[in-house]
């Protein structure tokens, strides 16, 4: 049975980096996307994220699911933008170039055509990131790695925890979603769309109930080790810094620089082709 969004131990040069590299490199690519609105950078993050796709070995069942469903409701989100912003791209871009009258006071612009685009490259720019991240990196090594950049272990630990416990929510979903079929529920492909969405809701309070009862296990096995009694901790997944490390480092770096001045050369962040 696949997993989804979940760590599974491979050799490829993402892998190979330790912790401390790759948080950084996420949080320094995250920011860039969001702070940046220049096509251009968008465009090559785009390209670069295929590249580390293809070289970390993600499988498209370990997130093609949920990425599915969140471009889906990213897509939403772009319609409601222009439904109830259909001029922005014109305010942010100072033109407007009528390309078809739609309805009423709709007016379908290039501008907000080009705006759209933007947002909808930086979901792609995101989204996938995140994703390869998670699939990519051990959570102990997370854990030891934001701890390392000076997060609290406790946060940190709490963070692991989570992660670990995905591929268990998983099975737990799978176990009650068979024990429901079994039943003569419904809940495969053969079913109706809205009579699968109501039953596969019905699994989410016995779900709820058996996260529940492993959170009390886990705090109580924790509270009777002593977890959190001493202000630092040592961590045994912590692992030494190499020469891709910092290679790695220094061009996600130089990246997020050059993409600021870049951006922001001009005091705006939005690059203008109507100009």
């Amino acid at each position: 049975m696949s997993k989804m969004i979940s760590y599974e131990k491979k050799n490829t040069p993402i892998h190979a980096l330790c912790g401390v590299t790759k948080l950084i490199f996420f949080i320094l690519w995250c920011l860039a996307s969001a702070l940046t609105f220049d096509t251009r950078i968008l465009f090559v993050m785009l390209v670069l994220g295929a590249v580390i796709y293809v070289i970390s070995g993600t499988k498209w069942k370990q997130i093609g699911g949920v990425f599915c469903a969140i471009m889906f409701f990213m897509t939403v989100n772009l319609l409601g933008i222009f439904f109830f912003a259909p001029y922005q791209g014109c305010e942010i871009y100072g033109s407007r170039s009528d390309i078809t009258h739609l309805f009423g006071d709709y007016f379908l612009t290039k501008e907000q055509l080009f705006y759209e685009l933007n947002v909808f490259i930086k979901y792609f720019t995101v989204i996938p990131s995140v994703f390869i991240f998670l699939v990519t990196t051990d959570p102990s090594e997370l854990a030891s790695s934001m701890n390392a950049i000076g997060i609290p272990y406790k946060v940190a630990y709490s963070v692991e925890i989570a992660l670990r416990y995905i591929p268990d929510i998983q099975d737990e979903f799978h176990k009650i979603k068979n024990a429901q079929e079994a039943r003569g529920i419904e809940m495969s492909s053969k079913g109706r769309l809205l009579y699968r969405i109501k039953n596969t809701a019905m699994i989410i309070f016995p779900l709820l109930f058996s996260s529940m009862e492993r959170i009390d296990v886990v705090s109580n096995a924790m509270e009777l080790r002593g977890f959190g009694k001493k202000k630092r901790r040592s961590w045994y997944s912590r692992r030494p810094f190499k020469t891709s490390d910092r290679v790695t480092l220094a061009f996600i770096i130089i990246f997020f620089v050059s993409a600021m001045i870049i951006t922001y050369h001009d005091g705006n962040r939005f690059y203008n082709p109507f100009n």
